[in-house]
């Protein structure tokens, strides 16, 4: 079987408001139903042809000086869009975004 390089799958970590979200909801404790959400969750931009087995074994790899264990993969294909830029038609481009679950105390960050 040839194995890709986990850097070709993993393009790069996606941080926006809405993921910065999900991922301190491990550490909510504001509301009863928030509070059971005790697994990390990120989210990536991966590669359009990559797997969900290959996305958890490219993260565990890249990430093996956390010793981080993947529990679950989730994907999205996000369509492109169009878009008009000075009078001119064109496209977002399409991409494919993986939100990652990682086991109860597990964390990518350094902190």
């Amino acid at each position: 079987m040839n194995t890709r390089n986990p850097y070709d799958v993993i393009k790069h970590r996606h941080i926006t408001e809405k993921t910065k979200m999900l991922q301190e909801l491990k550490n909510a404790e504001s509301n009863p139903s928030l509070r059971r959400c005790k697994l990390p969750k990120y989210v990536f931009i991966v590669e359009n042809t990559a797997n969900k087995c290959e996305i958890a074994n490219a993260l565990e790899e890249i990430y093996q000086e956390n010793k981080i264990k993947v529990v679950s993969v989730n994907t999205i294909n996000v369509k492109s869009k169009p878009r008009r830029m000075r009078g001119r038609l064109g496209k977002t481009a399409a991409f494919k975004k993986a939100i990652v679950t990682l086991e109860e105390g597990d964390n990518l960050d350094n902190t």
